[in-house]
């Protein structure tokens, strides 16, 4: 265990791959991140959902998934556990494991103390994402839809920015430029970069209030 804090697991492949099948339940697929410049694996639509979510907010440096097996010893026996992630962020590694709350059973509750040891003993953080507030996906979603590389050949971006220094929402600030339906493109860019911001605790929108970071000069 101390040595694992010390491996370059981010070079490693997943312990298993990212498979299909008729009928299956879940649905696996790769999601590309902006932050890596790769595509990664994911075993559902929530695993992805992740994924977007640490692309957007989490300052993310690297991430694998399924990184490691562990293995463990339980009262009923001998367990395995595979975690859904390892994370590397500007501030820190992060084991993760990802299960909508309701089907958490009680064997998953061991294999994640397990996990939490594990990142315990290397000096990592451990979570479990176990749900998210619907319209906070859905914004993310929302803004990741120009979090490529967008240029600005009518220079809407400068302005943007000087205007969301006053305040205003979503709405007025893309109204008010000379190009609504491109500056609209921007405000998402700009907002999917963080530089600028708004309160997801309400659902996004047209009158959801744009802000500009307190010392934000680009």
């Amino acid at each position: 265990m101390r040595d694992l804090a010390h491996t370059r697991i981010t070079d490693g492949a997943p312990m298993r791959w990212f498979s299909w099948r008729r009928a299956q339940r879940h649905r696996p697929g790769l999601q590309f991140l902006v932050s890596t410049g790769r595509h990664h694996g994911a075993e559902s639509l929530e695993e992805a959902r992740l994924l977007l979510a640490l692309d957007f907010a989490a300052d993310l440096v690297d991430v694998v998934s399924q990184p490691m097996r562990l293995r463990f010893d339980t009262a009923t026996g001998r367990r395995g556990h595979i975690p859904d992630f390892l994370t590397v962020t500007r501030t820190g590694v992060w084991l993760i494991d990802v299960r909508p709350r309701a089907l958490i059973a009680p064997d998953d509750l061991e294999a994640f103390a397990a996990a939490a040891e594990v990142a315990l003993v290397c000096g990592w953080h451990y979570t479990v994402a176990a749900g998210w507030k619907e319209h906070v996906t859905a914004a993310v979603d929302v803004f990741s839809s120009q979090r490529r590389a967008l240029s600005d050949p009518l220079a809407l971006r400068p302005a943007l920015l000087a205007a969301a220094q006053d305040g205003g929402t979503f709405g007025e600030l893309a109204d008010a430029a000379q190009f609504p339906p491109l500056a609209r493109a921007q405000l998402l860019h700009l907002l999917w970069h963080r530089q600028l911001g708004v309160d997801l605790v309400q659902p996004f929108g047209d009158r959801s209030v744009v802000v500009r970071p307190r010392g934000e000069e680009r």
